[in-house]
């Protein structure tokens, strides 16, 4: 049964089918409008909708609101008779107020509910009670699609929780078959029938056979001598009914067609459900151990002279630990004498816990049994070894029991096992780190590994990449959206031909369908002198080529404002200095009037853009002080009043008495004349200009300037403050500006403490807006409702 938690309902993002369940809903009511919304309390969210665009409500300005109160279907014939809601009626965003209402609650298995289905009109009375049935019928196909996308999510979750379990399985039998070809042991893993699944290393070296030679042939009618099927059948039962079987020493066919003695147990292996998958045999070679025992009971010199000639550590003890002999080796790999030990107890040169390690192993010996394990050994001068024991208890002919022990000193092997490890971790860490992005694929171009950061590029997590066609996902085509061939592809290429590569001016396609633009750098990798692969760094160079971009803009715009006014200012001077207006004084005055106005041009031009450079250093200083919000707005007027007039624009300044600002009077006038010369060049001529200032709090003053001229494009809005950037590009031509205007002044006011965002509505004109904290000790005043736009700004209006 699925929760309300279960149904993500706060998800926001749009759904097809509800929008067409909402348009069924509003055609079989004759509604003019119909949503489907779900709530948390206090709003109410636009899950899908028709008629209007609105994506989110206040819970109880809607009449949903009742509806979600009460539980049960409801029905409103006029809502403006309605003392619950405006004499208007209902208000729906961007579709103004309604008078009839019908909706449903919608109620999950669980009784919960988790939402509405609701269908409005403008007029009165539009809505029955056989509405408010169809209204029912269609809310539960509404529960009915949830559900279904309830458990399609489990079973996505389902379906990657077992990809990553294969793959951490893949890798644990990576790990356990480098363990078991690095260990000496002897190692076999059967089927429960005998039969060879796998070898490992030194199993296939005493068998000079190849895994793919052994696989499927019965382990012990093949490779032991003198066992019969019974007592095989009987091992392979006992092995599977959970027991250790054995160790047993059995004569194995080596490859040189001799046998070696080898000591072997017999294990199952359970499954997930702990039934019978695999039995395990472990054997150490023990032919030349046994030699050496026989020969140490045939004959004390022989004895001595392989303990003596041993280049491993070889010494007996009684069954307490006590040392009765030992090897000149053990001795002077130990820093001791042998006399200094003899008679003393082996757990003298044995740190802890592995003394009691190796006492728990004597303890638990019998005759003929053996006992081995990895322990740590202190030399005399406190450095420490780590040597691999295996112990035998023996009985001999006078039935005295002695240890024999053999060891192997296997510190370079522990000590590169751990460099591995380490050498392995901090790979990870360095590919996790980097901010470029890393992956590598095998020879036919499955993905192996990636890190973090080309996962989160490409719009993928890494399970969703790993094992996948790298091809197919992100080169499957060219940058004009043209099908591009794996032959052609340069990665491929390089890997064909062994040979580094690096790359420009390349695509990567992201999950999404989009395509980014990327350099990168791929080599082979190789592993024992052959290339198993490639590993790819790459980089988004997005971002880079937008600045190139707005660079060269930049450029190219700084140029023409230069090169216009310098134009203009040559000609003039030229025509002074040639004499031609010598006899016709007001041409000269015109000529020096042009003259300094370019000079003036260019003096604002480079000002403002030494402006903006000190303004990005932290460098440009403030002078705050309380400052009449209503002067400003004045002043700024008066500052534009002769631009204004040339192009037939007026200006309406509205702002009460006695609200002030705490601001550095000449920065902000620099503000409101940036936005004010704006709205002069987009406003058409004989049209308004509003110049606005109220309270937008107790400790804020919000300034408004609106035009009435083209308005702004919506997608720019975001990025109208941003450097190089104009609502058009070819405003920059047409209208003059370096595109260094917007940002400084978002510079400006931001480091005022207030923020700034424009509003816009394309063909009715533009509002700028910008907040700055009130002066000490204003008077609080109302909030205003100031012409075509109202309200806070909703945060993706603001700069950020």
């Amino acid at each position: 049964m699925a929760t309300r938690s279960e149904f993500d309902v706060l998800d926001r993002s749009p759904d097809p089918a509800l929008d067409e369940l909402a348009g069924l809903a509003a055609a079989l009511c004759g509604a003019d409008y119909a949503y489907t919304a779900w709530t948390d309390g206090n709003r109410l969210w636009f899950k899908s909708r028709h008629g209007f665009e609105g994506a989110e409500q206040i819970r109880t300005q809607t009449a949903c609101h009742w509806t979600l109160e009460s539980g049960a279907p409801m029905l409103i014939e006029d809502a403006t008779k309605d003392s619950r809601f405006p004499p208007q009626g209902i208000p729906l965003p961007g579709a103004g107020f309604c008078r009839s209402y019908a909706g449903v609650p919608l109620v999950n298995t669980a009784q919960e509910i988790v939402g509405t289905l609701a269908v409005l009109t403008a007029a009165p009375s539009q809505f029955s009670n056989l509405h408010l049935h169809l209204l029912e019928i269609l809310g539960r196909q509404v529960m009915t699609r949830l559900e279904l996308y309830s458990r399609i999510g489990s079973q996505e979750q389902a379906q990657r929780a077992r990809q990553r379990t294969e793959r951490a399985l893949a890798i644990e039998r990576s790990f356990v078959a480098a363990t078991l070809d690095s260990i000496p042991a002897l190692v076999a893993l059967l089927d429960n029938a005998g039969h060879i699944v796998r070898m490992n290393y030194p199993c296939k070296q005493l068998t000079g056979l190849s895994l793919a030679d052994a696989v499927g042939r019965p382990f012990f009618e093949d490779f032991l001598e003198g066992v019969d099927g019974a007592w095989i059948a009987a091992r392979i039962q006992e092995a599977s009914s959970g027991q250790v079987s054995g160790p047993y020493e059995s004569l194995w066919r080596a490859h040189d067609n001799k046998t070696r003695r080898v000591s072997w147990t017999l294990r199952s292996l359970a499954g997930p459900s702990d039934d019978l998958q695999y039995l395990i045999v472990t054997g150490q070679d023990v032919t030349d151990q046994r030699q050496v025992e026989k020969a140490l009971l045939s004959s004390e010199t022989r004895y001595k002279q392989l303990v003596e000639n041993s280049l491993g550590f070889l010494f007996t003890c009684t069954a307490e630990g006590r040392l009765t002999s030992l090897n000149a080796f053990t001795a002077e790999t130990l820093g001791y004498r042998i006399k200094d030990l003899i008679g003393h107890s082996v757990t003298l040169f044995l740190e802890m816990p592995g003394a009691a390690i190796f006492q728990e192993g004597l303890h638990a010996l019998r005759p003929g049994e053996e006992w081995q394990g990895v322990l740590r050994v202190r030399r005399s001068d406190g450095v420490n070894r780590h040597i691999a024991f295996r112990s035998k208890l023996m009985e001999l002919p006078d039935n005295q029991l002695i240890v024999l022990n053999h060891g192997m000193d296997v510190t370079e092997q522990h000590e590169a096992e751990e460099a591995l490890h380490l050498a392995t971790h901090q790979r990870e860490l360095i590919l996790e780190s980097v901010g470029d992005g890393i992956y590598g694929i095998d020879l036919d171009g499955n993905l192996t590994f990636i890190n973090k950061a080309a996962a989160e590029i490409l719009g993928y997590t890494s399970d969703q990449l790993i094992g996948r066609d790298v091809f197919e996902l992100i080169h499957h085509s060219n940058a004009d959206g043209t099908p591009a061939g794996k032959a052609t592809n340069l990665i491929f290429q390089s890997m064909r031909r062994h040979e580094q590569i690096r790359t420009r001016d390349e695509v990567f396609w992201r999950k999404d369908g989009s395509s980014i633009p990327v350099e990168y750098s791929a080599a082979p990798l190789v592993e024992n002198d052959v290339v198993c692969g490639m590993v790819v760094a790459f980089q988004d160079v997005s971002e880079r080529r937008r600045l190139d971009r707005m660079k060269d803009e930049f450029i190219s715009t700084v140029s023409h404002e230069l090169r216009t006014p310098l134009t203009s200012l040559r000609a003039s001077l030229g025509l002074l200095s040639s004499g031609s207006f010598d006899k016709r004084p007001d041409k000269q005055q015109q000529m020096v009037e042009m003259a300094i106005g370019n000079c003036d041009r260019l003096v604002r031009l480079v000002n403002g853009i030494l402006d903006f450079n000190r303004m990005e250093k932290g460098q440009l200083a403030f002078n705050r002080q309380p400052v009449d919000a209503q002067s400003l707005l004045r002043r700024a007027a008066q500052n534009s009043q002769s631009v204004a007039t040339k192009s037939h624009i007026n200006f309406r300044i509205e702002s009460p008495d006695h609200i002030s600002v705490l601001a550095d009077e000449q920065r902000i006038l620099q503000v409101l004349n940036e936005l004010i010369s704006n709205a002069i060049k987009f406003s058409p001529p004989e049209t308004l200009i509003r110049l606005v200032a109220h309270p937008a709090g107790p400790q804020e003053i919000c300034f408004h300037v609106q035009d009435q001229g083209r308005g702004i494009p919506l997608e720019k809005l975001d990025r109208i403050f941003d450097r190089f950037q104009q609502g058009d590009s070819s405003d920059t031509r047409d209208m003059g500006g370096t595109g260094l205007g917007l940002a400084l002044c978002r510079s400006i006011v931001e480091q005022h403490g207030g923020r700034i965002w424009a509003q816009s509505q394309p063909g009715k004109g533009s509002r700028f807006l910008f907040t700055l904290p009130a002066a000490p000790k204003m008077v609080n005043f109302p909030v205003k409702n100031h012409g075509l736009f109202s309200g806070r700004p909703k945060k993706s209006d603001r700069a950020h």
